[in-house]
């Protein structure tokens, strides 16, 4: 029950999906952060397609809203790298460009959408809804059993090497094992999994994270804590 609790939350009115902005025009780009923000979305901006790739490079994204004219990259260079790096990673144009030929190479390079300036917030809002939406049902059909360097985990029967866990552990482990390598945001587990954000339910996140050392270390595998930030799963033998 609670996998398919934290299935259904994973985006709870989206609350939780952090979105990157990047463009040049700051005044837009601060207008836009901030309704986002006021909508509870996780909003960033930045100026410069070479910072937005560092920044996903360490920083898990769930949605990009990039312009065709960024600094330090060509706005159809930086769609394609993004698309390299990150096949599904939800990625929308926003720009005042509306000729044909751009829209089509856009949508050819592996963007999802593409809105042009100027546009409606709310209008923009419900395209970003839609394709979290599909991101969402993919989740919802995503691998659910995991072998991990020998040891299964079942996300499904709740269970380790067959050993029962309780509901939580395995949707905790889940949430780790479906971004394997990568930092999975504190902030984001607690609100899918515990509904709080807050000192003593990310204490209680701590000692979860523990209770899944105790499966994970026989395995292989280490749950790294990054500060100010999330936790990693890893395999210890291909660091």
């Amino acid at each position: 029950m609670q996998i398919f609790l934290y299935l259904c939350a994973q985006f709870l009115d989206f609350a939780m999906a952090r979105i990157l902005v990047i463009d040049t025009d700051i005044s837009l780009a601060t207008v836009l952060t901030d309704y986002l923000s006021s909508r509870n979305y996780q909003a960033q901006f930045l100026t410069s397609g070479k910072a937005a790739l560092e920044l996903m490079e360490h920083n898990a994204i769930d949605v990009v809203l990039t312009e065709l004219h960024v600094d330090a990259i060509n706005g159809f260079d930086l769609i394609r790298e993004i698309r390299r790096r990150s096949p599904r990673l939800p990625l929308v144009v926003l720009t005042a460009r509306s000729e044909r030929e751009a829209q089509i190479r856009a949508f050819q390079l592996g963007a999802d959408d593409y809105v042009t300036k100027p546009f409606s917030m709310d209008i923009l809002i419900c395209r970003i809804e839609a394709i979290l939406r599909r991101v969402r049902e993919h989740e919802e059909n995503k691998q659910k059993v995991f072998d991990l360097n020998g040891h299964t985990f079942n996300a499904v029967r709740e269970t380790f090497d067959g050993e029962h866990m309780s509901s939580r552990e395995a949707a905790l482990l889940l949430m780790l094992c479906r971004r394997e390598g990568e930092v999975v945001d504190k902030h984001a587990i607690l609100a899918a999994l515990w509904k709080e954000d807050n000192a003593f339910t990310a204490r209680s996140l701590g000692v979860f994270i523990n209770h899944l050392r105790r499966y994970l270390t026989p395995a292989g595998y280490s749950i790294i804590a990054v500060r100010y930030k999330g936790y990693k799963l890893v395999s210890n033998e291909h660091p």
